[in-house]
């Protein structure tokens, strides 16, 4: 994956013109990108018409994508065992390239998510002004670069999505909530703030508020999900911030 230090990224654009070895770096770049990883020998078999079409020019990145996020291949590695704020996070990282910038962009494609189905999700991001502004039909997604982020938080949210080993926080929380609870998240990997430290008492009491904001709005089930994401030590500083009255 590609780091926000400095988003040195080699931007790749496929046309109708493009020979046959670019299209095959293109299909390279896009399954590094989407999948973060190369397909598995048994995968290939599922994408193997798709792939034949886009190498032999019948269709484009944008169609390639959209075919590649509704497969089964991508379903059953992001989509599946992951929350609806998860996967859509997931999303936005793959196809648009940056985490959501805001809780609304969030919301409209949760909402999107639950009342028309994934594939309607998959298809709005790739429709949506952003992709589209970036990444037309002919380029393969890939990190924004610094100047172009909505904001401070967005970039600083996505650089953890980048730094991030597939799965390595679990398949619940997004990065968002991991931020609104004012945890430290330093390579992708997030823990609980020191409750004893001085210097962060005044972020131990807001980091409390809003622990309890964020998990009254969440379901039995993703709290039982949220908890087994935490290690022993993790828990134990998640039920000393709960002990701290509410402001």
């Amino acid at each position: 994956m590609t780091s926000t230090d400095e988003f040195s990224v080699k931007e790749i654009t496929v046309s109708r013109q493009s020979p046959g070895e670019e299209r095959q770096a293109a299909l390279h770049q896009i399954y590094a990108q989407v999948l973060e990883r190369q397909p598995y020998g048994f995968e290939r078999k599922q994408l193997a018409k798709i792939e034949a079409e886009f190498l032999k020019n019948k269709i484009g990145v944008k169609r390639f994508l959209r075919e590649l996020g509704h497969s089964e291949v991508y379903l059953n590695e992001f989509y599946y065992n992951s929350s609806n704020p998860k996967f859509i996070e997931l999303c936005f990282k793959h196809f648009i390239g940056r985490a959501p910038g805001d809780s609304t962009e969030m919301h409209i494609y949760c909402d999107i998510l639950m009342r028309q189905g994934v594939k309607a999700m998959i298809t709005a991001l790739l429709d949506s002004e952003d992709y589209l502004r970036h990444f037309g039909c002919f380029t393969v997604p890939h990190a924004w670069t610094w100047a172009n982020y909505p904001s401070p938080k967005t970039f600083w949210e996505t650089d953890v999505l980048l730094h991030e080993l597939h799965g390595r926080r679990g398949w619940i929380v997004p990065t968002m909530t991991w931020h609104n609870l004012r945890l430290d998240c330093d390579g992708g990997s997030c823990s609980l703030p020191e409750p004893n430290a001085p210097q962060r008492a005044a972020a131990t009491t807001s980091g409390s508020d809003a622990l309890h904001q964020v998990l009254s709005t969440m379901g039995p089930q993703d709290l039982e999900k949220f908890a087994s994401t935490l290690s022993v030590t993790e828990r134990d500083k998640l039920r000393h911030l709960l002990m701290q009255p509410v402001r």
